[in-house]
């Protein structure tokens, strides 16, 4: 089975320079979607303390082994760009040049390549050279101060707002965006992608309340950041938690209805009493379990669901009923989106072994030059 069966990318070749967090996600949103991604693993591999034979982000993808910083490894490598339509890396600024295959080296080897640079603070600018995370990316951007109480410290979401959601995401965007100019123009360029442009993006909506006097600038103090009392989330009798976003008038006078607090309903209007219409919500939950509220609305146009984890929710009915979460070869992990009516993608190879594909892969991009490389794959 080749990288390119199936999916609207079917004949688009890919190159990732191996690295750990948004560019492999980013690579993978591609080859989810049928590109031929190649991934190119150092010696000793990346860095992320998971077994290659688990980590999801690298399924659908093929692995040669090179080390950068030898002749045979960038030669590798820039053979490979000029047979790609796409490479992606996320090393610091000038790294790549460093290496001997930066954006310079690949388009002279191949004008109509599209070279996508993934980092946290971007290509230039004071903090360019600096190390940091996710953590800090978002925090600098607004994003961070959005999420959490009001008297207490944010709420970090994981690494899935800055580096796949602010990181990932964008590169794809500007990689496809790219891709089709160079179809059409016959010319190639490099996408800066950097998580920090990516998250203040993501602000948009909230910025324009914010202009417009309809965002107060500090957490839990609006309607849909936990300020309100009718959308957030609440704990069961069993230690579970329910969340709740009845926002419209007609969803919140259903939801007062199921929750069994008809009475209390008029307390929406007036923000003075949501204290008091808060600790009734909340000691109405604390009546039953989970799995109880859960039934209460099920079916409901209350906007309330139960607060899954990550284990519990490929059982979901509906997520179960689409598919959502799929199981490859004993792997259960999210399944390829968006999804498309004509050209779906799918889960096709469980994720690449470092070097695994060394071979297959100098016959199917015809690059006779990654014969010289290590095969054979890594655990």
């Amino acid at each position: 089975m080749t990288g390119t069966a199936g999916g609207p990318l079917q004949g688009v070749r890919v190159v990732e320079l191996a690295g750990i967090g948004p560019g492999p996600f980013a690579a993978m949103l591609l080859a989810d979607l049928g590109a031929d991604v190649v991934r190119v693993d150092r010696p000793g591999g990346p860095g992320l303390h998971i077994a290659p034979s688990r980590d999801v982000t690298n399924r659908n993808k093929r692995s040669v082994t090179a080390d950068l910083k030898t002749e045979d490894g960038r030669r590798a490598v820039l053979d490979l760009a000029a047979r790609a339509d796409v490479l992606i890396e996320g090393y610091r600024p000038g790294v790549a040049e460093r290496l001997g295959v930066g954006p310079g080296a690949c388009l002279a080897r191949n004008p109509r390549l599209v070279y996508g640079r993934m980092t946290g603070w971007g290509q230039d600018g004071p903090l360019a050279d600096t190390a940091g995370h996710d953590i800090a990316y978002i925090a600098v951007t607004g994003a961070l101060g959005l999420s959490g109480p009001a008297d207490g410290p944010p709420a970090f979401p994981a690494n899935l707002l800055g580096d796949f959601g602010g990181g990932a995401l964008y590169l794809v965007v500007g990689v496809l965006a790219a891709l089709h100019h160079a179809r059409a123009a016959g010319t190639g360029q490099v996408v800066d992608a950097a998580i920090v442009d990516g998250t203040a993006h993501l602000t948009a909506l909230i910025h324009g309340m914010l202009a417009a006097g309809a965002w107060q600038d500090r957490r839990e103090a609006n309607f849909f950041d936990g300020g309100s009392p009718f959308y957030g989330t609440y704990e069961t009798a069993d230690g579970g938690h329910m969340a709740v976003g009845a926002l419209e008038q007609r969803f919140y006078v259903q939801f007062m209805e199921l929750l069994g607090l008809p009475e209390t309903a008029p307390a929406r209007e007036d923000p003075a009493r949501w204290g008091e219409l808060r600790a009734a919500i909340a000691a109405r939950f604390r009546e039953r379990t989970r799995a109880e509220w859960t039934a209460v609305f099920d079916g409901s146009d209350a906007c309330v669901a139960p607060v899954l984890s990550l284990r519990e929710a490929p059982a979901h009915p509906h997520l179960a009923a689409r598919g959502t979460f799929v199981e490859h070869e004993g792997l259960t992990q999210p399944a390829p989106a968006p999804r498309f009516s004509e050209t779906p993608g799918s889960v096709r190879r469980p994720p690449a072994r470092p070097g695994a594909d060394t071979a297959e892969v100098a016959r199917d991009w015809d690059v006779p030059s990654l014969d010289s490389l290590p095969k054979g794959p890594h655990r």
